[in-house]
């Protein structure tokens, strides 16, 4: 009989992870929608699209490239994720999660999330980067957990502390690389939307009262996984537009085309902070 355990599962897909970067990482990122370009500075690089990898899904999202790149960054072994799932493609949050479990038996230790998000409060503006502080996870707090109903023959427990879920250590080490580079760097609370379609003008002004700062449609479940495998967690927002409730229009295209302009500022960023690790 064929073991499809969901251990099994992570280990045959790290095994051929493994044997395509060779040297293991000890640092993992996560890029978000448009800021992709980060992987394109790693060297030497291996690149694997998510579908030469055993059980990983496909991404569908455009602006998404659905890859891993392993190789040094800043004097470090790293492997990115070019690309990420998300629930609204029809994935599972035990798929979207899937290749974090990957990342963590590689060994990696520490986690750095991107995202592209909207931003709704405390003067954001657009092309800010945010140093995420804390979550608010709606689709979570209705049930849509990833640890929901998570079996380990290892016997994981399910009910983990997500109290300073993003490292406060991590997130001081980044604002002191981000007033080095003269970088300005807002710090805030991100808020998980199910999406895809944007939010309402009274959504918004439920997600302003409830202390969201920004929005998004990623990187909770993320988070939350990798605190369940034991990394530590940095967390970076790319504000790529203002949601200010009332009638203005956004779209996936006007997102993508801002991150990619803010997305050099978020390399400089990452690779600032990879160096002091």
């Amino acid at each position: 009989m064929v073991d499809t355990s969901p251990r099994r599962r992570i280990e045959e897909a790290a095994a051929a992870l493994a044997a395509a970067i060779g040297e293991p990482p000890s640092v993992g990122i996560i890029l978000g929608s448009g800021l992709g370009r980060l992987a394109d500075e790693v060297s030497p690089t291996s690149t694997i699209p998510f579908e030469k990898i055993p059980h990983f899904p496909t991404t569908t999202v455009p602006g998404h490239a659905g890859a891993l790149v392993g190789g040094d960054l800043s004097g470090k072994r790293v492997i990115m994720m070019r690309g990420r799932l998300h629930f609204y493609e029809g994935h599972s949050p035990q798929a979207v999660t899937f290749p974090v479990r990957v990342l963590a038996a590689l060994g990696v230790r520490t986690l750095v999330v991107t995202n592209a998000a909207g931003g709704v409060g405390r003067g954001l503006g657009t092309g800010d980067i945010m140093a995420i502080t804390d979550h608010i996870n709606l689709p979570g707090l209705a049930g849509w957990n990833p640890l929901r109903g998570w079996q380990d023959e290892q016997g994981q427990p399910v009910f983990v502390s997500m109290q300073d879920a993003y490292d406060p250590q991590l997130r001081e080490l980044a604002l002191a690389v981000a007033a080095n580079l003269g970088l300005s760097l807002r710090q805030g609370v991100y808020a998980l939307v199910a999406g895809p379609s944007y939010e309402t003008p009274a959504e918004v002004r439920f997600l302003k009262a409830i202390g969201a700062d920004a929005v998004g449609m990623s990187t909770v479940g993320e988070v939350i996984v990798a605190r369940h495998c034991g990394m530590r967690v940095l967390g970076l927002s790319c504000i790529t537009n203002v949601v200010t409730g009332l009638t203005a229009e956004i779209s996936h295209e006007e997102v993508l085309a801002v991150a990619g302009v803010a997305g050099l500022r978020l390399a400089s960023l990452v690779k600032g902070f990879i160096a002091r690790l």
